[in-house]
């Protein structure tokens, strides 16, 4: 009887051997239009240690708030060169880094506007489902109403939003327990 890997396993030391050639920090090129944005943040367990055998994955919409996926048929424009998703493994300090564009507002439940925002997947040992959350860009007006943000207690909020760096970058932890820990969404 041998012992072989399911499903649930994968993720373990299969994830640097498997992903490698998957990871992509820079979702939006030189070439792209739209407003700058290096996201750099760290995974934090409970006790606040960094891990460092996590996966991110992020999507976002291009500049003008379309999605570089069959499913968005919005009249809007695709942007040659955009894939809209990235994926970064954390390093010996639980660090991740992604260098894009600001996206546009798309469209989210009943068609209302949303804030800019990545939509943000963590995938790491322990998981058997990977945990969903986004990151919203700070100050931006359109926090204020975006029906998603708006379904969090208003003292969690925080937990969603990246802060401006002294370097020009954003920064965004990503808290898995404590009294710090990231809203997470179910799927």
């Amino acid at each position: 009887m041998g012992l072989h890997p399911t499903a649930s396993q994968t993720i373990g030391p299969f994830l640097r051997i498997g992903l490698t050639p998957m990871f992509i920090t820079e979702i939006a090129g030189p070439d792209v239009p739209g407003e700058r944005v290096t996201l750099r943040g760290r995974v934090l367990d409970g006790d606040g240690r960094p891990v460092d055998d996590a996966l991110i994955e992020v999507w976002q919409a291009n500049a003008t708030g379309r999605y570089a996926h069959p499913d968005d048929i919005q009249e809007k424009p695709l942007t040659p060169g955009f894939q809209g998703f990235g994926r970064s493994p954390t390093d010996d300090d639980g660090a991740f880094h992604f260098t894009t564009i600001k996206p546009g507002s798309a469209p989210g439940p009943d068609g209302q506007p949303q804030a800019p925002h990545l939509a943000v997947v963590v995938f790491m040992r322990g998981l058997l489902r990977q945990l969903v959350t986004r990151v919203y860009f700070p100050g931006d007006p359109a926090n204020e109403a975006d029906p998603v943000l708006q379904l969090v207690p208003e003292e969690r909020r925080a937990t969603l939003i990246a802060r401006p760096a002294a370097d020009g970058t954003l920064e965004w932890d990503i808290h898995l327990q404590g009294p710090d820990e990231t809203v997470f969404f179910a799927t």
